[in-house]
Parts: structure tokens; sequence; C-alpha cells
């Protein structure tokens, strides 16, 4: 499809930035989330595939798998939907480059390094697989590394979910360099295919390239299928002979020769990393070389295939040796049978040696005659404590046998199975069958359904030592809590009091004599007891707007008491007595004076002329002694003078 081009708000509301890569399905973009203010990146399907069903299937299955795959190690999916006659898939924004740059600029990599790496890769496939989603597209384009080396799984574009099956018998999903023989073949996959995909990327790691290459993808699988994989030690000798077995084992066609889970896997390279932490030395693996049926038709004298129904003349001109030598042959083996039975000793009891050390077991031992083999075990045990023996004590076996002992190498660590989400009963089972012991805590908590975990301590993906304890910390659901009373405090205290006992805030404003930002109402009422995480509505004043008052001196009372009605105003007359004509009804001041600003509902004063006859035996006083006391306007005290007010 054309590239979306920057600043095109996607379904609404994600606004591209810019193209971050392209993939052979989809382009992924940076964008911003208009909605709840985040990055993420953007997965634009290719819009030539989103009239195909399959393609379309897949993207959605994608968004789909991944969603439900909240892990440390796994990018997280937000959101799907369909832009512009395509679809999309909104996921987290990851900073750091992906493991293939990593082996293009760093490769080949430090053993630990490259165990840590890959560690990492497994407790997501783990986690995936415990879910029920295979990946199917293990490779380093699909892993995002961060600047402190920590992993997270991305593209789940073909992975299967569950029992669902995309393709047909026959068909071939994935990366040709990174294929389990069995997707090669297009036969049924399981976690094993996935596991054999990861084994091939530690092998990349280590050596800085692919087992197999070839011309075309069809060469590639065919050599997954039929050719064994060179060993690492041949391309790199420094690699220490545990982590050489361990991606021999990973590469192995047969899945039931590999390892059968990702938890087995990462306990297997803990054990090789510990090994070359302690700078022991080990001896290299020999090859693994594939064993099947003998093959039929094969020349015998190199001149064509046998036939037991050749005349009698070509059966005499085969050679004879092949018959001396295995007259011969059968002599030897009669011969050592004989002697085996003459010189066999008396068996002998195998003594008890469980909880020595195993200095003082093999001396023991060794004494009655046995050879001694160790094999180390992780447990809880102090290293070097003897758990066992094969055969165990009290059997018999011939003097001169080997005892195998089974011997502690001390608690080691273990990857914390990551658990939340999971009932408690089925994390403590699952905690506890990787050697932990359990301890169990209660929390509140609006986010995670009761009787469901939250997290554990230490958190699921980290190493512990094995048998230590790990709590799990389980929801007890929302806890009920006393809305408080906030009725008269403002908005930021009322906001602040109800937050710190977890609920949450909604606010309406409306008018009100009230200062501004003092609450007036609250829904629910104080004392009323609600879920944490509840919202409390609360009505906050605004306070009162100020509006402009109008001039209405001169007009008439009704006049001037409509247009300050109008206006959101009350009103309040005074009567003045005039004996002016022209004044009679009229307004003749106002308080307060016109364009002042007041607040809607105040009270404007106005002056109202009131007409009245004067009085002609009032003079003024011809000694020039000051008027009778009056009102302030100079009128005298008379009563039929002063201002007569009304409202």
């Amino acid at each position: 499809m054309a590239e979306v081009a920057n600043e095109t708000v996607v379904d609404g509301r994600y606004r591209v930035v810019g193209r971050i890569g392209s993939g052979g399905m989809a382009d992924v973009y940076q964008a911003d989330d208009t909605h709840l203010g985040r990055e993420v990146a953007l997965k634009v399907l290719h819009r030539r595939f989103a009239q195909d069903e399959e393609f379309v299937e897949r993207f959605r299955r994608e968004a789909s798998a991944a969603a439900g795959l909240q892990h440390p190690n796994v990018v997280g999916v937000y959101d799907r939907g369909s832009h512009d006659d395509t679809w999309y898939i909104a996921m987290e924004r990851l900073r750091g480059r992906t493991l293939k740059q990593l082996v293009n600029e760093e490769a080949p990599l430090d053993q630990r390094r490259a165990i840590d790496l890959v560690s990492q890769i497994l407790v997501a496939a783990g986690f995936a697989h415990r879910r029920g989603v295979i990946h199917r597209d293990f490779k380093p384009h699909n892993v995002i590394v961060g600047d402190d080396d920590s992993v997270k799984v991305t593209d789940f574009g073909i992975a299967r979910a569950g029992a669902s099956e995309m393709t047909e018998t026959g068909s071939i999903m994935g990366t040709a360099q990174y294929l389990s023989p069995e997707q090669a073949q297009g036969q049924r996959v399981d976690a094993r295919s996935d596991l054999y995909s990861i084994g091939i990327i530690l092998f990349e790691l280590l050596t800085s390239r692919v087992p197999f290459v070839g011309e075309s993808a069809v060469s590639i699988a065919l050599k997954h299928v039929s050719e064994p994989a060179p060993s690492v030690a041949s391309l790199r000798p420094d690699v220490h002979p545990a982590l050489e077995a361990i991606v021999a084992r990973s590469l192995v066609k047969d899945p039931a020769g590999r390892f059968q889970s990702a938890e087995e896997f990462v306990l297997a390279l803990d054990d090789a990393r510990r090994v070359i932490a302690s700078g022991q030395p080990g001896e290299h693996t020999a090859g693994f070389v594939p064993v099947g049926p003998p093959v039929t038709g094969v020349p015998v004298n190199g001149d064509g295939p046998y036939d037991p129904f050749a005349d009698d003349d070509e059966k005499r001109e085969r050679p004879k040796w092949p018959f001396i030598a295995l007259a011969l042959l059968a002599l030897v083996l009669g011969g050592i049978a004989l002697f085996a039975a003459l010189t066999k000793s008396d068996p002998v009891e195998v003594p008890r040696v469980v909880g020595l050390d195993v200095e003082r077991a093999s001396a023991r031992l060794e004494r009655r005659g046995f050879e001694v083999d160790t094999r180390e075990v992780r447990n809880k045990k102090d290293p070097g404590t003897v758990l066992g023996s094969d055969p165990e004590a009290g059997k018999e076996a011939d003097e001169g046998s080997t005892v195998t002992l089974i011997v502690s190498s001390g608690p080691g660590e273990v990857v914390v199975p990551t658990v939340e989400g999971f009932s408690e009963a089925r994390a403590s089972k699952t905690l506890s069958k990787v050697g932990f012991k359990v301890e169990t805590k209660e929390r509140s908590s609006t986010r995670v359904e009761a009787g469901r975990v939250i997290r554990t301590s230490p958190p699921g993906g980290t190493n512990a030592p094995f048998g230590e304890r790990v709590v799990m910390i389980v929801s007890s659901g929302p806890e009920e809590v006393e809305v408080p009373s906030v009725v008269g405090l403002t908005q930021s205290s009322a906001s602040s009091a109800l937050e710190a006992r977890g609920l949450s805030v909604s606010v309406v404003e409306e008018e009100s004599d009230k200062p501004k930002g003092e609450v007036l109402r609250q829904n629910p009422t104080g004392g009323t007891r609600v879920r944490e995480g509840s919202a409390v509505a609360l009505t906050v004043s605004k306070g009162r707007s100020l509006e402009s008052v109008p001039d209405v001196t001169g007009r008439s009372s009704a006049s001037a008491r409509a247009t300050l009605t109008a206006a959101g105003f009350r009103v309040r007359v005074v009567q003045k007595d005039t004996t002016k004509p022209d004044e009679d009804g009229q307004v003749l001041s106002q308080r307060p004076e016109a364009g002042a600003e007041r607040q809607r509902g105040a009270a404007i004063t106005i002056v109202v002329g009131q007409l009245t006859e004067e009085d002609p035996g009032e003079e003024e006083d011809p000694g020039g002694l000051p008027a009778p006391p009056g009102d302030s306007d100079g009128t005298q005290g008379d009563p039929g003078q002063t201002e007569r007010r009304r409202t």
C-alpha cells in the first residue's frame, strides 16, 4: 500500500509521526495516541493483503495472541482496528535495536551474554506456550534488545493459538534460516518447534552465522530436514562443551530429542552459565548423527544390488571374504563371552551412602570394589551431598562395575515463573513445581479479580535461588471505604480527601453565591460506604458571572426596570419628590452607576422622580440662617419633601 503520510490520523485516534520500518506483511509507524497521550507503534497491513482473508486472519490473530500475553519480555498490544481499507495494530513503542542488528554489529557474543539474551527469549516463549500460543517465527529480527540488554519478543503474526491451524498440509510458514524440520515439511508444530528456532538464534549469537545457508529458501529448508547442524566448536573452539551440548540438543531433528519445554531449556542454560563462571573445563561432544533403518538395495560388492535369485554362476563369482570376516568375528565374540563367564566375580551389595559428602561416599564404594561416577543435580542440600546412587543401596552389582552417585550441586538459580492473573491454586502449583516455597498475602485491588494473583516477589521472569520463598500477592477484590464529607471544602481539598480513601472524583460546576471552587453538594453523601475505586460526584460553585450595569437614567421607571431585569439584575426603586413635571416618573439617578460590573442577581437602585406641589409659604430665611435639617440633597426634613422608597 502507499505509505501513510505524516500527520495522518488513523481511525480518528493515532496521529502518524513517521515510519519506523517495513516487513513482508506490514509497515510500522511511530504514532501518538491522541486519546491517552502516549507514544505507540502502529503496524499497518499492506493494502494488497487486506482483501486476502488468510492474511487478514493472520493479522487479527497476531493482535489477539499478543494482547493476551502481558509479560515483561513480550511487546504489549493495545488496540486493533481498520483504516483506509486495511487493518492496523497499535502496540508498545520500544526503544532499542533488533537482535539481528546486534548480531551484525557485535557477534560472536560472549558466552554468558548470549545465555542471558536467549534465556529472556525462552522466558517469553514459555509464557506464551503455557497459554497455548506457538510463535512459529522466532528469529533475531523479531526480538528487540534495550540498551540494558533487556529483551522483548514481538511479531506474533503467524502464531497459532490453541488447536487452531491456519495452513493446509504441506504449507510452510516462517523464515527459512530459522525453520524447524517439521515446519519445513509442512507438518504440525508445537512448542518444541519454537525451541528449535531459538536454538538457531543461540547458534548465531555464538558463531555470528546460522547453521544452514543456501541459494534459496527451499534448499535451506531441505538442509533443516536432512543435514546435521555443524558443531559450534568447529566454528568457535573457545565455546564451553556444556554450552555446545545445549546447542546440539536444541537442534536435534526429532522433536522428542530436543528440550521438551522452554523451562527445561532455561535450566540447562543456567547450569552452563554456572559451569562457565566457575572455570571448569570440559570435553566437547561428538556430533549428533541421525539413526535410522538400514537402506535396502545397497550393493554388496559395488557392482549392483544383491539379487537372492541370481543363478549359481553369478553366486560363485561373488568374493568370499565377507563370509570369512563374519566367521572370524563370531569366533572373537565367542572367546570374549567365554572369558567373561570364566572371570565373572560374585555380586557385591551396594552400601548406603546417602547423606555423605561425595569424597567419603566414593571411598566407601571403592573399598567394596566399585568404580565411581558422579552426576550433579540442583537441590537445596549443600553442594557435594550425596542424594542417591544408581544402583540403589542394598542392590547387588558386579565387583568392578560402576556406581553412579547423584550429588547435590546446591540450590543454584531458577527463573521465577510469571503467574500474574493466575488463580491462587494454579499459581501456587506452578511455583512449587520448579522448587520454590510459596507464601500468600492478600491485597485489595480494583484492577485484579478476587482470587487472582496481582504480582510475585521476586517478580516473574527474574532469577532466584532454588528453594527460595516466593511471596504471592493475591487480590481480595475492591475494599469498602467510607466516603468523607467534603461539602464546604475547596475542590482541591475535597479531591485530595477522596483520593486518599481510594475514590475517584468527577466534578460539575454551577453558578452560586458561594465562593468559586467551594463544594456545594456531593453524591454519595458523607458517611456512605462504597467499594474502593468508586466515583464521587462533586457539584462545585463557579461563583456568579459579572455583568455590566446598563445606563437607565432619564428613562421611565417601567423601561428602566425592564432593561435591568433583562440584564439579570434585581431592581430597587427609590422615589424622590420633584416639582418639575418633566421629571415625574423618570429615573433621576442610579446606583451603581452605568458601566460598573456586578454579579448577575445583584440589586440596582434607581431614583425615580415623583411630582409634588411647591409650598407657597416656604421662603428662604432672610437672615441667611442655615436651612432646617433635611436630606442630603438640600430638601427640608418635611415628610412631604423627603424621598419615598419602595422596592
